[in-house]
């Protein structure tokens, strides 16, 4: 295990009717508000109106970013620095899932940024200088960005999609209410939570040694949002499924299970490029490349951990090693498949025109060729894509 800090200092509020908390939390950084939200969505299920009157009554200036985009876009990011700056602001309010928090992560540091927001801010993934508070309330169990410093901005303009963390960049108190996920669709709801298990997948397989802290936690939430998943599916107001689905989403990226480990993330690093390229639901998309991804990287040296995550995620008892890895392999294929994940890229309207440009950004935008798990080139990430064109046969 390497050497690492752990300070992760998010309030997190948990539960039912708490948001009446929400003056309390927003009052030590001031009245001015910059309330950031998506679609529609909050406006339908009542969380807006909500909102509204618990602002007011509480004394706060409103302003509003709407219609943050599922992919948050760095235009998107200049809109809201330019009304902090222009109002103001004192805190930022971001209500939705990981794509408006990470929008407004990207604007509470680009107040403070003199260049250009894409080449001098974004572009240089990481942020040390200040930023606004941020408080916020998670409507969506995926990224767990209500308590982590990290966001990821899309250019169209540039075809990129790149992370950006900063220690200011953290939210200060997160509100996580279950039943605000009540009626996220299926789709999103199996989306989020592909996110969330590639989230635990990605800290998993590395090559770092003794980690077994890290290890048997993710193994452990990766088998509850195994279980809870088809619940919620299937009942969608199951408000026990709902609250186990969100804090493992929270647990699986606020470093739990990433600290003390070395290396980079091999599936997101391909799949910012079909987001990038395509604006896809980023949760599908790790879905479809995971599981090929494995089947492309497994060999002698790395049968050890996919064995270990057959048998301890998906109860294999396969005594044969190759055998039990390829089946945990399977099974989680054949679970994303379970919850109507489309599971090729021609369903999600990717042909391969694109693949070669998408291969070399992947692999010169992050050090995938070199600190991953097994090493990817150009080569390797073509192939996966490729792979991904049709279902696997097993």
């Amino acid at each position: 295990m390497d050497n690492f800090n752990f300070h992760v200092t998010t309030d997190i509020r948990f539960g039912r009717d708490r948001l009446n908390e929400l003056p309390e939390a927003l009052n030590v950084y001031g009245k001015k508000v910059l309330m950031v939200y998506g679609g529609g969505s909050i406006k339908k299920n009542g969380l807006y109106e909500q909102l509204g009157k618990i602002l007011t009554e509480n004394g706060n200036k409103v302003y509003e970013l709407s219609g943050v985009e599922p992919n948050p876009r760095i235009e998107t990011v200049r809109k809201g620095v330019m009304v902090c700056k222009e109002k103001n602001i004192d805190v930022l309010l971001a209500v939705g899932g990981g794509s408006v928090i990470d929008c407004s992560k990207a604007i509470a540091g680009g107040v403070y940024v003199t260049g250009d927001l894409w080449s001098d801010y974004v572009e240089k993934r990481q942020y040390d200088g200040p930023a606004l508070p941020i408080v916020t309330v998670v409507t969506l169990a995926a990224t767990g960005s209500e308590m982590n410093n990290g966001g990821v901005i899309s250019n169209l303009n540039t075809q990129q999609k790149l992370g950006i963390h900063g220690k200011a960049l953290l939210p200060k108190v997160s509100f996580l209410d279950p039943s605000h996920t009540f009626s996220v669709p299926t789709y999103q709801t199996a989306a989020g939570s592909a996110d969330i298990l590639s989230h635990l997948m990605e800290n998993y397989f590395n090559t770092t040694t003794g980690t077994e802290v890290q290890d048997g936690i993710a193994e452990g939430l990766m088998k509850t949002v195994i279980h809870y998943l088809p619940i919620a599916l299937q009942t969608p107001d199951d408000y026990e499924a709902r609250a186990n689905l969100m804090w493992s989403s929270t647990l699986a990226l606020n470093g739990l299970t990433g600290s003390g480990k070395h290396g980079c993330w091999s599936c997101h690093a391909m799949e910012h490029e079909l987001s990038a390229f395509y604006d896809v639901t980023h949760g599908v998309g790790l879905a479809i490349l995971t599981p090929r991804w494995m089947l492309h990287v497994l060999n002698e040296e790395t049968m050890p951990k996919f064995v270990r995550f057959a048998r301890n995620v998906w109860n294999v008892t396969e005594p044969d090693p190759q055998k039990a890895a390829k089946e945990g392999i399977q099974k989680l294929y054949e679970f994303f498949l379970s919850c109507d994940i489309p599971m090729t890229l021609p369903e999600i309207g990717i042909d391969s025109m694109k693949f070669k440009e998408m291969a070399k950004r992947a692999v010169h935008q992050n050090k995938i060729a070199t600190d991953a798990f097994v090493p990817l080139q150009e080569t390797d990430v073509l192939e996966i894509y490729e792979k991904s064109l049709n279902p696997i046969v097993f």
